[in-house]
């Protein structure tokens, strides 16, 4: 019987026999990168409803305190809130006002006015006019 020599399953006609071995490290680090991008996505949708919440607090604060206090009150109830004004304008006679603030926190805008037209005692929180 004469002694054949197999070839090595790695070596095929004196070319090299790709094989599978090896495969799992790069699939590993794109399933890896992957996951990176689908966090810091989730995160950055989760700080931006996070943001839109904080937004609308503050103006409805602000607006609130500007049918009382004026614009120095709203601003005083924006920065404890973690916002910043960005338009504020009353309209009315002084014992009817109506306050609408429009404040940024992060990239989030909200809008709110509040009112006591109707009832000078008691203010009324809405939706803006327009």
């Amino acid at each position: 019987m004469v002694d054949e020599q197999v070839p090595s399953p790695r070596w095929t006609n004196g070319r090299q026999w790709i094989d599978a071995k090896g495969q799992a490290v790069p699939l590993v680090l794109v399933a890896v990168g992957m996951a990176v991008v689908v966090t810091l996505g989730i995160a950055h949708l989760g700080r931006s409803v996070f943001d839109a919440g904080r937004a609308r607090t503050a103006a409805d604060a602000a607006a609130l305190a500007g049918v009382d206090g004026g614009r120095a009150a709203s601003e005083r109830l924006a920065a404890e809130h973690g916002a910043d004004i960005v338009e504020w304008w009353a309209d009315g006679p002084p014992d009817g006002v109506t306050v609408t603030v429009t404040v940024r926190v992060g990239r989030a805008r909200a809008t709110a006015s509040a009112s006591n037209v109707g009832d000078p005692g008691r203010a009324v929180t809405g939706a803006p006019p327009g």
